[in-house]
């Protein structure tokens, strides 16, 4: 009799702070097979610590070390939920590869660092699963950036021998992956994604989102503040980089917003802002190359609005989601994150310097041994 089937897991969430997207991953193969997926709200109590921790940057020790725990104990949740609605049991999954909650990133300062909630400790302990966690600090440690790592899957998973590809990833900050025909593959955050968009229509109207960029879509674009925002000197710095609600929040935004003479209509922000992500995008796959296949996953990919700019902007490229490739776009990087571990359990080195600047492959992250197996 064979030996039942064993999984990977992958836990994460992003910049959005929308929710925690758990993965139960099928690696046998080159495009990773979905088993069963599901995004579970975070406890709206968590989620307001992590976006005041991220806005003020203020918490005592002792907050601190409640909301770790916290995090790591609704991911547990999201693991149980997702696997009893899969039928499968935490002996069906070799590893966990819990990407956290990122709550600071500065991967630039004299002493670079990234920090992200959810104690892999408590992961392990609870689900009895052996967990792979702190994936972003060990390739800093090895003198990347921590970001993206995410494009690790996708040169894995989605390059092509007759065709130039991009990978566009759409979250709160949005990355791109190029996989050219010829040449190295090359990856870098390119600036927002949704994270601005959110932020503005939570403030305006109490929504966690723009479904589909309909409120973008009833307004006009202000090439005023456009351009302001576009003279962000990131936008122009040479990759390696990465960046995050750091850089791209309320507060950048307003003082922008406060900069020009006239009020805008808060539709047109929204919808200046929706192309904002779309012209960086654009503007960092023209520059690299002339043609190819660009390929969307994240949240943005909902976006229709959004998408449709991407393929104005971009004429030369045909511009479909991940799931032409065989992978939902949803679960792109909880399944990036299952196959890190898949990798780290493993031992195996991976070269991340394409897109961090990491000086060397690295075994990326720490293991956390669960309790059933030592």
């Amino acid at each position: 009799m064979s030996a039942p089937k064993r999984y990977y897991m992958g836990l994460m969430s992003g910049t959005s702070v929308d929710g925690i997207d758990c993965a139960i991953v099928n690696l046998d193969k080159q495009i990773p097979e979905i088993i069963a997926a599901h995004c579970y709200p975070l406890p709206e109590s968590i989620r307001r610590e992590i976006l005041t921790l991220c806005k003020a940057q203020q918490l005592s020790f002792s907050e601190l070390g409640r909301l770790d725990v916290a995090i790591a104990r609704a991911f547990a949740d999201a693991a149980a939920e997702t696997l009893k609605s899969s039928g499968l049991t935490a002996e069906s999954i070799v590893g966990i590869g819990s990407h956290g909650q990122t709550v600071f990133h500065e991967p630039n300062g004299d002493v670079p660092f990234s920090i992200q909630l959810g104690d892999p400790n408590t992961l392990a302990e609870i689900t009895g699963i052996t967990t792979v966690a702190d994936f972003r600090q060990r390739d800093i440690a090895a003198g990347g950036q921590g970001a993206p790592i995410a494009p690790l899957l996708h040169r894995h998973s989605f390059a092509a021998a007759a065709s130039n590809r991009l990978i566009v990833n759409i979250g709160g900050i949005a990355n791109i992956t190029l996989l050219p025909v010829r040449g190295p593959a090359l990856a870098f955050d390119t600036g927002p994604g949704n994270v601005l968009m959110d932020y503005w229509i939570a403030k305006q109207k109490d929504a966690r989102f723009d479904r589909e960029g309909a409120w973008a879509n009833s307004g006009v674009v202000n090439a005023e503040l456009l351009a302001r925002l576009r003279s962000e000197t990131y936008f122009a710095r040479p990759a390696p980089k990465s960046t995050g609600r750091e850089l791209f929040n309320g507060a950048w935004l307003q003082a922008h917003l406060d900069a020009i003479a006239v009020s805008i209509n808060a539709n047109d922000v929204q919808a200046t802002l929706l192309e904002l992500t779309a012209r960086t995008i654009t503007d960092a796959i023209n520059a690299a190359l002339k043609s190819g296949e660009i390929y969307v996953c994240g949240g943005g990919a909902h976006n229709t609005v959004l998408i449709e700019r991407i393929a104005a902007l971009a004429p030369s490229f045909k511009v479909a989601t991940t799931m032409e490739l065989g992978l939902d776009p949803d679960w792109v990087e909880a399944a990036a994150f299952a196959w890190m571990a898949q990798q780290t359990l493993a031992g195996k080195p991976v070269d991340t310097g394409p897109f961090t600047g990491a000086k060397h492959p690295i075994v990326l992250g720490g293991i956390y041994q669960s309790p059933q197996r030592c």
